[in-house]
């Protein structure tokens, strides 16, 4: 009996509570999603996704060239895993890794992020630079995009330039669904350049462009229904309708 209570005890210390399980998680995508930023910033990495089951855990690694990320006969992401098991703590054999293609290139934050970045590691003016990728993704559908550039870009004194084009939203909760976010860090001769770039997603019903919950100030003008044509009723039926009531006594 003794035996059974300290197994007991031993298994409810091991339990986690729903807060320190949240922070775990919280911990391990950001840590996880830095790690990944710098193994694949070449390759067009794009996000990553964590999903748990009682058996493993998946991660999905989101990329551009998703040719490059799995390496000659699957060897990358077999190295990418093992690195993640000893990193991380997972027991061998408990984690899978997959990668999954991004199929819009230029409604991915991050992806263009890191483009701009190569450009401006590259020596390419800033001002071309940005209004390349701005060209490029609103090519690609989205309805706004805004590029802020912030260090020494070519002189001594240190300013921030911004580039708008389209339609943006920044507050309440459409933001969140709508507006993807990154920001990259350019280590320059001169210094440190900071670029941090917005895309403002379609709606798509699909869901694979953008969210399927369309803005809520979006108002649909329905057509007009046919207008069907008014039966008259006979002379004789109409006054026998409209008659007036026999008076009672």
């Amino acid at each position: 009996r003794l035996l059974s209570i300290s197994q007991t005890m031993a298994a409810m210390a091991k339990q986690m509570s729903k807060k320190r399980k949240f922070v775990h998680d919280g911990v391990l995508y950001a840590e996880l999603n830095e790690m990944l930023q710098k193994e694949l910033a070449e390759d067009g990495y794009a996000g990553v996704e964590i999903r748990r089951t009682p058996m493993r855990t998946e991660i999905i690694i989101r990329a551009t060239r998703t040719r490059e990320v799995l390496g000659e006969k699957g060897q990358r992401i077999r190295e990418i895993t093992m690195a993640v098991q000893k990193r991380f703590g997972f027991a061998e054999g408990t984690v899978e890794m997959f990668a999954e293609r991004v199929m819009n290139r230029g409604l991915s934050a991050m992806a263009q992020a890191e483009s701009l970045k190569f450009k401006l590691l590259g020596g390419l003016q800033v001002r071309r630079a940005c209004y390349g990728v701005i060209r490029t993704v609103m090519e690609s559908g989205a309805l706004g995009i805004e590029v802020i550039v912030s260090g020494k870009a070519r002189v001594q004194r240190a300013k921030s330039m911004k580039f708008k084009s389209g339609f943006l939203i920044t507050t309440g909760n459409p933001a969140k669904m709508f507006i993807d976010k990154a920001t990259r860090h350019c280590m320059m001769k001169q210094g440190v350049l900071g670029v941090r770039l917005k895309i403002m997603l379609p709606h798509d019903p699909e869901g694979k462009n953008g969210p399927k919950t369309p803005l809520p100030d979006t108002v649909v003008i329905m057509d007009p229904k046919e207008d069907k044509p008014i039966v008259q009723a006979a002379k004789g039926s109409d006054e026998k309708a409209y008659a007036a009531p026999a008076p009672r006594y």
